[in-house]
C-alpha cells in the first residue's frame, strides 16, 4: 500500500493510497455515516422548529438606508426573520474580520430565503454611517442596520458592558463566561404572526453559526481540512487584506 504525507491540522500524516476498487469501498462504508449524519441533523432541526417562543415586548428602534425602523418593520412583509449579529463595536472603525468573512456568504442566498418567507438581515451596535462606509468598502448590499442606543445587542447576548469586560463574566452562548471582547457573532430568529405580534423563536452563538459560513462547509471537504491547528479562523482576513 502506498502512502503519501498531507499536511493536516498544522501537522502532517502518512495517507494511505489505495486502488480505485479499495476506494470505493471505504467510500461507501463512511457514506452510511453521513447518511445518519443528515437524518440526525434533519432531526436535530425539526426539534429546533418545536422549541417554545418568547414574545418580544420591547420596542427596539434600528437605523439603515431606508431610515429608523422597528424589529416588525425589518420583516420587510414576510413573516420571518433572521438576524446576523455582526460584531462591530461603536468605537471600531472596521467590522470585525471573522463577521467579514461570514457575510461574504449573504447576497448570493439572500434572494432565495425571500422566496421562502424569510427575511436577512445583519444588525450591528456602531452607528449606521460606519457600517454604510464599511459596506460600501466590502462591496456588499444586504440590509445592515444599526441598533446604536438600543438594548438589543444587549438583549440577545452579543454586546458586553465594561463591567463584564473587567470582571472576565458575561452571559455569551447560555453561559456565564468570558466574552473575550466587547461583542460577539450569532444569529437570532424571530417571527411575526398576521396581527404583527413579533416572537423571538431561537439564537445560537459561537459554533453554532459554522453551518451558516459556505465557505468553510467546502473547505470541510478538503484533505486539509480547516488546517488551524486548533487556532481557530487565524488566518482570516477582511477579502481585501489578503496578499495576491
Amino acid at each position: 500500500m502506498a502512502t503519501k504525507t498531507v499536511a493536516q491540522d498544522g501537522g502532517s500524516k502518512d495517507h494511505a493510497v489505495v486502488s480505485h476498487e479499495k476506494w470505493l469501498s471505504a467510500r461507501a462504508a463512511f457514506l452510511a455515516k453521513e447518511k445518519e449524519f443528515t437524518r440526525l441533523r434533519d432531526e436535530l432541526s425539526r426539534e429546533r422548529r418545536e422549541l417554545p417562543w418568547e414574545a418580544v415586548k420591547k420596542e427596539y428602534v434600528f437605523e439603515g438606508s431606508a431610515g429608523r425602523q422597528t424589529l416588525a418593520e425589518l420583516f420587510d412583509g414576510r413573516s420571518q426573520l433572521i438576524v446576523y449579529h455582526f460584531m462591530f463595536d461603536p468605537s471600531w472603525d472596521a467590522g470585525c474580520p471573522n463577521c467579514s468573512f461570514w457575510a461574504d456568504n449573504f447576497n448570493p442566498v439572500i434572494v432565495h430565503m425571500n422566496q421562502r418567507d424569510t427575511t436577512m438581515i445583519a444588525v450591528s451596535r456602531a452607528p449606521y454611517a460606519k457600517l454604510a462606509a464599511y459596506e460600501k468598502r466590502m462591496g456588499w448590499n444586504f440590509k445592515w442596520v444599526s441598533s446604536h442606543g438600543s438594548d438589543f445587542n444587549f438583549d440577545y447576548y452579543v454586546s458586553f458592558t465594561p463591567e463584564e469586560l473587567a470582571k472576565k463574566q458575561a452571559f455569551y452562548n447560555f453561559a456565564t463566561q468570558d466574552p473575550w471582547f466587547s461583542e460577539r457573532e450569532g444569529t437570532s430568529v424571530f417571527y411575526k404572526d398576521a396581527a404583527g405580534s413579533v416572537f423571538h423563536t431561537y439564537s445560537t452563538y459561537a459554533r453554532g453559526i459554522d453551518l451558516l459560513n459556505t465557505a468553510y462547509n467546502y473547505i470541510d471537504l478538503t484533505p486539509k481540512g480547516r488546517d488551524e491547528g486548533g487556532r481557530s479562523q487565524f488566518w482570516v482576513r477582511r477579502r481585501d487584506e489578503y496578499a495576491r
